[in-house]
């Protein structure tokens, strides 16, 4: 595996198939489809940033790149994609063997290019704060913004909506009598309507449209000012702060109109600062009752929607709030504008519904139980942080594909939306935003990951000679962006790609597979099929997929299963499966619509490392006898005298044993003799801390003893090798509860279907 982490480390990409099949047919029986985790802006501290703008190809566009064929001596060099011979301009006069430009360098594979001369923009941010929550949940979200807002640049613009029953935009220009414009949060209200009644046209007549609408910009300052200037204003508005006045009755919910206010804050973005890359940012403590968007009425009779409900149809709601977020979300990617989630609640929220929205303009989402967990105070900070620390916030992205002639694209699983440009590159089968090659991504970080599905479409296998000369695909991935810095960056990646077919070829492929990014393909796959085709039956495609590429690939004589090996390439692949197959992203018995959509947002944006956290987590076992080492992740990990910690990516568990809690109970750690004890006990909490650090959304942390209530976050995703019904655990060890086959059955089974 090392050498494809070395490849990320160089390009930002992991590819399924390094080595890839050449035909249509290969790529057909191989099942996991040929396809790229790419991390657009991943920061690489030896990349070159080029001052001038690129040379591309006058007849694909794509860019020039160390695979271009050169001939110095007629100054002309041929594009590896389309094979156009491109004359190189008078400012290449002096390019030559020994005199090469960077984008030359064969170690440069992927660099950047600065747009000289270009201002940098602003941040601009609009808070949209549900006020229909508890008093206690109130003082704990005023305390989380007023923190935020000391962290904001100074130069950011800054915005504030309160809503509950009905919509409240804050005017903050004027600090000495606090002004609001109320809106009704049943109906939704059109932009023209809300630049009426927000006084833009006052003693003026209404202008043309256009930029900004032709709006002035004292009219824009009364709302959006620089935080500089407004955060005595703010700060005095939270303060004053009450939660929304309107009586509820005992038998029902509050009223909160959070379609209405999201939609008002759109629109106000979107006259003010079209195109600019603001964000959005929506705090909110429970579930939409009112106006367009709402999951539930009012009357607390009526459940929220299950999972059962949406399996049913019989979710009332539903259908209408995604078709009105759907349309939400074409008007923020048109504008260029990001939606960010915070739902906190112990009830659902409709993140389900919002997930569009969210998801397409490249937004973050977090979740959490209370505004006052450590999950939602520390993720809001992290958002604010800068420097080494922070997540890189850029904007105004647009990504675009240019691949050899033989491949064509099915789509992005990923947090983009397509920009509907059709060519020759788009193939007909449409995965995520597919139909096109260029996609728009209102907001991306650091850490933003995109899944290219592609498709090969060479039919016919070639003759040998013609297959040595020429058996390379190229792919080259462009993110035109504007960096955190305010400046518009061109990032560009060009890869090359061996590709084989025909009898001999199986021994190359299976050379060339990268396990890890194949889990993390099958699991987008799998969760996007999950949602968008009825009567699917995920576990029967990951069967049914797993055996085909077990009997492909595997060792074996036929009827033997003792026979059966695998590579060391596909070893660990039947166990992903497993763990992907008892994963949140398939198994949504005992997950709300909204838990298991903010488990696939999350899983859509995430590199290959953490994809794989999420689908098969890490364990660390501690004790006395030896270091921390890595544990098998199986019930029989677990003993009386060892502590345990989880990563599953969402929640870090550490987990003590019997022994270990009854000596941490009777306080053995505060004596001084026991030093050794207390070290302990606090390695794992160290390294849990550690890895909370580094990740966003930050993970819930569980600390839980044995036979514990919430041991339970451990042992459901232990492998369950001693259940209730097997011979029973080993002393001072643990069994698990369920009908669920281990892993042990699971390949046992696996191996005899894969022989026949």
């Amino acid at each position: 595996m090392a050498e494809f982490t070395e490849l990320e480390g160089h390009d930002g990409v992991r590819m399924t198939w390094n080595v890839v099949p050449g035909t249509k047919q290969e790529a057909s029986n191989c099942l996991v489809p040929v396809s790229a985790i790419y991390t657009p802006i991943k920061p690489f501290p030896s990349m070159p940033v080029l001052p001038y703008a690129p040379l591309r190809c006058r007849n694909c566009s794509s860019i020039l790149n160390p695979f271009c064929v050169m001939d110095f001596a007629a100054k002309i060099w041929m594009c590896p994609f389309c094979f156009q011979r491109n004359h190189f301009p008078s400012h290449y006069a002096s390019v030559s063997d020994e005199n090469l430009p960077a984008e030359l360098f064969p170690q440069y594979t992927t660099i950047e290019y600065k747009s000289p001369g270009e201002a940098s923009l602003h941040s601009v941010l609009m808070f949209v704060v549900d006020i229909s929550i508890i008093e206690e949940e109130m003082t704990f979200l005023k305390s989380a913004l007023s923190q935020a807002i000391g962290l904001l640049p100074d130069n950011s613009l800054v915005g504030l909506i309160t809503f509950g029953m009905l919509v409240h935009v804050h005017e903050l220009g004027f600090c000495t009598v606090p002004k609001t414009y109320v809106f009704n949060g049943s109906k939704d209200v059109s932009r023209n309507q809300l630049l009426e009644q927000m006084g833009f046209f006052l003693n003026k007549s209404r202008p043309i449209t256009g930029v900004r609408d032709g709006l002035s910009t004292e009219s824009i300052a009364r709302f959006l000012r620089p935080a500089s200037d407004c955060e005595f204003a703010l700060n005095s508005i939270l303060e004053e702060l009450q939660k929304d006045p309107w009586p509820i009755p005992a038998d029902q919910r509050s009223s909160r109109c959070t379609g209405t206010a999201v939609s008002v804050a759109a629109s106000l973005l979107g006259a003010c600062f079209p195109g600019s890359g603001a964000r959005i940012m929506a705090f909110i403590g429970g579930p939409s009752t009112e106006g367009p968007g709402a999951i539930v009425s009012k009357n607390l009779s009526e459940p929220i929607r299950s999972h059962k409900d949406l399996d049913k149809d019989s979710a009332p709601h539903y259908h209408k709030a995604v078709k009105f977020y759907e349309t939400l979300a074409k008007q923020l990617v048109h504008q260029g504008h990001v939606l960010d989630l915070f739902a906190c609640a112990v009830d659902q929220v409709g993140v389900a519904e919002l997930k569009v929205a969210v998801e397409r303009t490249g937004g973050f989402v977090v979740l959490a139980e209370s505004f006052g967990h450590s999950v939602f105070k520390d993720s809001l900070r992290r958002v604010f942080q800068t420097g080494d620390k922070g997540l890189g916030l850029s904007s105004n992205g647009i990504f675009e594909i240019n691949c050899s002639k033989d491949v064509k694209v099915q789509g992005i699983l990923g947090p983009c939306a397509s920009l509907e440009k059709k060519g020759p590159l788009c193939s007909d089968i449409i995965i995520g935003q597919g139909n096109t090659n260029a996609w728009k991504m209102c907001g991306l970080d650091q850490a933003t990951s995109l899944c290219l599905i592609f498709e090969i479409v060479k039919k016919d296998i070639p003759d040998a000679t013609v297959q040595s000369s020429s058996s390379q695909f190229y792919f080259q991935f462009l993110t035109y962006y504007q960096h955190s810095t305010g400046e518009m960056r061109l990032r560009v990646t060009t890869l090359s790609r061996r590709w084989v077919a025909g009898p001999g070829s199986i021994q190359d492929l299976i050379a060339g597979f990268d396990q890890d990014a194949a889990a993390a393909v099958m699991a987008r796959l799998l969760s996007f099929k999950m949602e968008t085709e009825a009567e699917f039956d995920p576990i029967r495609w990951l069967d049914k997929a797993l055996i085909h590429i077990c009997s492909r690939f595997g060792d074996y004589q036929k009827d033997a299963p003792s026979s059966f090996s695998m590579s060391p390439r596909f070893s660990i692949f039947p166990q992903f499966m497993f763990h992907l197959r008892r994963s949140q992203f398939v198994q949504v018995f005992n997950n709300s619509p909204d838990e298991t959509a903010y488990f696939r947002m999350i899983l859509n944006r995430e590199n290959v490392a953490n994809s794989v956290v999420m689908i098969q987590p890490s364990l660390i076992s501690y004790s006395f006898q030896s270091a921390p080492e890595p544990a098998l992740l199986d019930v029989s990990a677990v003993a009386a005298d060892r502590i345990l910690l989880l990563d599953s990516y969402f929640t870090v568990v550490v987990f003590h044993g019997s022994t270990i809690a009854q000596w941490r109970k009777a306080g053995y750690h505060n004596q001084p003799e026991h030093q050794d004890f207390a070290q302990l006990l606090q390695t794992p909490r160290n390294d849990a801390d550690a890895i909370i650090k580094e990740r966003f959304p930050v993970p819930r942390l569980v600390v839980c003893d044995q036979y514990g209530s919430q041991a339970r976050f451990l042992l459901a995703k232990l492998n369950p090798s001693a259940t209730y019904n097997s011979d029973g655990p080993r002393p001072g060890g643990d069994i698990i509860f369920t009908d669920d086959v281990s892993f042990e059955v699971f390949l046992d089974h696996l191996q005899r279907l894969a022989i026949q």
